[in-house]
């Protein structure tokens, strides 16, 4: 039997959720689909692990607010018990701590409660086909976040010295002495003397010792 001829198998989905109206309306999703199967359903963080650990589902729907243990919790625990078992989150919470302690959690994905259910069975093959999701509004705040994270340009170290300087500096914070810098730059040793003699006073350091203090502080070296 060729490839093509293979069935793909639904997804098995376990449900952890406390609202049992909200459970009813996903019970209902699930069976109009071929593409997912509901095997389970928690109504605690407790019962979502146990649950997890029995029927090794493919992706768990796991609220974040239940009885007992949370489910952020819970998703913390399964992961680590079953890595391959794919948790998406379905929340009322849309707070940054939220979505960010799930996602430390090791959740793979993050959908609002007040998503279609279109859009709920998408994330659901997406997150079982290994996919991380968001919620659009989530996922522009998440850009928008690590955009805002991002290291500023390192400001220049020793903006007194010349770029040569900074190099020769460099090289001393390296342990090379005045010959060996002058070979691998290519100058006189006299040059490289006058460099050097230059670097000490724009320091203000007295001698090259202070000169490499100063440099591997700056993270030079």
């Amino acid at each position: 039997m060729n490839s093509g001829d293979a069935a793909v198998e639904p997804l098995r989905v376990l449900v952890a959720d406390d609202h049992p109206m909200f459970r009813d309306g996903l019970r209902a999703l699930l069976a109009s689909t071929p593409d997912a199967e509901l095997v389970g359903e928690a109504i605690s963080g407790e019962e979502a692990v146990s649950l997890a650990a029995d029927l090794q589902p493919d992706v768990i729907l796991m609220d974040v607010q239940m009885p007992g243990m949370d489910g952020i919790e819970a998703t913390r625990r399964v992961v680590q018990d079953s890595p391959h078992v794919r948790v998406l989150v379905v929340t009322m919470f849309e707070d940054d701590a939220t979505v960010f302690k799930a996602m430390r959690a090791g959740a793979r994905g993050y959908l609002l409660k007040g998503a279609n259910y279109k859009e709920m069975l998408r994330a659901i093959v997406a997150v079982g086909n290994g996919e991380a999701i968001f919620s659009p509004k989530l996922a522009v705040r998440l850009m928008d976040y690590f955009t805002g994270i991002r290291p500023a340009v390192r400001p220049q170290v020793f903006p007194e010295l010349s770029d040569r300087e900074r190099e020769i500096l460099d090289l001393i914070a390296q342990g090379h002495k005045n010959l060996e810098i002058a070979k691998r730059l290519y100058l006189s040793p006299k040059t490289v003397r006058n460099h050097v003699s230059n670097i000490l006073s724009k320091l203000q350091v007295v001698d090259r010792t202070q000169a490499i203090i100063r440099a591997r502080e700056a993270g030079l070296g």
